[in-house]
């Protein structure tokens, strides 16, 4: 099978070689392991030589489109799946705590106060299986993936009956340690009587995307019973979470089932890195979104730091939760993390603050092709991480979990290309080159797993915007950005009028309209200033 990679050509570097230089950092990632004489292919987390569920199913938005091999390493998570459900963290047949720790044996890890794997799991299923298109395998994991979700239901560290909504001890965010009160002296991985329980929005609106993927997934394959039911636990996690965890501006931090008090911390200020992924999950609907966006950009303001991708703002306490390493300002307690502004970025552009999504963009271009360097995380005066200030045992230059969701947005934001299916048969166009100031782009996005591709090239005139699209066959929904101050007149295909709608989204207004089983695409949109 011939190997095709995304390109795009804007005549414009920071989007050009915005690809390529991401796609050094994820080259870099890739990890290969063997265990009980099978080959696995993984992407690592920027901190460690292990393959860990948690990074990967996110890093999957990213190379799915690069990557040949994207079932291995979700088969093992299933494979190796406890009786309950559980599936593990993370798996490494590299020595994590040199020099003590030499032996070259296969580690299996579950943090138990980790509350998002199985989510997590069942999302990169979801990709695996969007890029590669094997119905066969995805029928195969289904059983996996209920036993997976039916574990989080059930279980009394997973689950809060009387909210109907996932719980977990009280962590930084989505992190894999707990405060202790200074009980523990260190950090605190398990859970115990001590443990101070409460319900964190990002683990809730991850479990809103999983039983929203498991719906999707049961009506592909039949299973309509299924389904609905599906459905309808998307439906209640998503208005409960909402109830409880909503402030008014943004999701709080930690609403507390157990009471404790940390001195000087407010849970409700506490703006943490889960609200941006909780828009892109599809958990906060359309004014929520809005409102999470805006403190970003009011925080950005007034903020010293270099930027406002805050893993939490405003920080813990220095120490507080067991490793003085974790002051505020370092790695999870107040750094900045590409991971954020990714995520921020692709929110911005669904919803109507495409300019922020371009510049956040441009930041991250400028930051990275400086330096040909990522970091998981960087301090707020603008300095890396490093071995020496970070809890973890390395500190990678080439962070596939931060860059990936910089392309992300870049790819589904920017180039504006969502798969809402598989193998790109039901394809969502929404090209936002005028809020980058770009009137000509030629955007191709594979699948090199499958060869499946997609690509348009754009042109914008003073009366006209111009698409010639080449896909699937399949369907071909369009939300096209117009330019400020301009209107719809028209819109042809192949000189055939189409129907349309004009779509305000905030300030922005796009035009939406379909075509459907055809692989070739000739469209124009003709464009009139407002007022004539």
């Amino acid at each position: 099978m011939e190997k095709k990679e995304i390109h795009v050509r804007t005549g414009k570097k920071e989007f050009d070689e915005f690809y390529p230089l991401i796609r050094s950092f994820l080259h870099k990632a890739r990890m290969k392991m063997v265990i009980d004489g099978e080959g696995i292919t993984g992407y690592r987390t920027p901190d460690t030589h292990s393959l860990w569920i948690r990074d990967f199913s996110d890093i999957l938005r990213a190379v799915k489109y690069f990557e040949t091999d994207l079932k291995s390493a979700v088969q093992h998570f299933s494979d190796t799946q406890s009786k309950s459900g559980r599936i593990f963290d993370y798996v490494t047949v590299y020595p994590e705590k040199l020099p003590c720790e030499k032996e070259n044996w296969t580690k299996y890890v579950r943090v138990p106060v980790e509350a998002d794997v199985e989510y997590r799991f069942i999302k990169a299923v979801f990709l695996a299986w969007q890029a590669d298109g094997d119905d066969r395998w995805l029928e195969q994991m289904y059983p996996s993936m209920e036993k997976a979700l039916s574990y989080v239901l059930r279980h009394k560290w997973r689950w809060d009956k009387e909210h109907d909504l996932v719980k977990r001890a009280y962590t930084i965010d989505t992190w894999d340690f707990a405060y202790t009160a200074g009980a523990h002296d260190w950090l605190q991985f398990q859970i115990n009587d001590r443990t101070f329980w409460g319900i964190m929005h990002g683990d809730n609106s991850g479990y809103y995307e999983a039983f929203s993927i498991m719906a999707f997934i049961s009506r592909y394959l039949g299973k309509e019973k299924q389904a609905d039911r599906w459905e309808q636990r998307a439906r209640q996690i998503r208005k409960k979470m909402n109830e409880l965890c909503w402030n008014g501006k943004f999701y709080t931090h930690f609403v507390k089932l157990t009471p404790v008090t940390i001195k000087g911390v407010d849970e409700n200020r506490q703006l943490s890195l889960s609200n941006a992924m909780d828009i892109n999950r599809g958990a906060a609907e359309h004014q929520k979104a809005v409102s999470i966006l805006k403190e970003y950009m009011k925080r950005r303001r007034q903020t010293s730091a270099f930027s406002e991708w805050f893993s939490i703002d405003p920080p813990f306490p220095d120490g507080v939760f067991g490793d003085a390493k974790l002051k505020a300002g370092a790695y999870v307690n107040g750094g900045i993390m590409p991971l954020v502004g990714g995520e921020l970025s692709r929110a911005a552009f669904v919803h109507g603050f495409e300019r922020y999504g371009v510049d956040i963009l441009k930041r991250y271009f400028d930051m990275i092709s400086s330096s040909g360097e990522s970091y998981l995380w960087y301090f707020p005066d603008g300095s890396p991480s490093t071995k020496e200030a970070s809890t973890s045992p390395e500190a990678s230059s080439a962070d596939a979990w931060g860059s990936s969701a910089m392309l992300y947005a870049f790819v589904e934001g920017l180039c504006g290309i969502e798969d809402n299916s598989k193998l790109f048969n039901t394809v969502r166009l929404s090209p936002r080159w005028a809020a980058a100031g770009v009137n000509k782009a030629e955007v191709q996005v594979n699948y090199a797993a499958s060869g499946k591709s997609v690509g348009y090239t754009y042109t914008q005139e003073r009366d006209r915007i111009s698409m010639d699209v080449r896909c699937a066959g399949g369907d071909v929904f369009f939300h096209v950005l117009l330019p400020e101050k301009r209107k719809i007149k028209a819109v042809e295909e192949d000189g055939h009028l189409l129907d349309y709608k004009e779509v305000p989204v905030e300030k922005s207004r796009y035009t939406d309209f379909q075509l459907h089983k055809k692989r070739k695409i000739s469209v124009k949109i003709f464009l009139a200033r407002e007022g004539f």
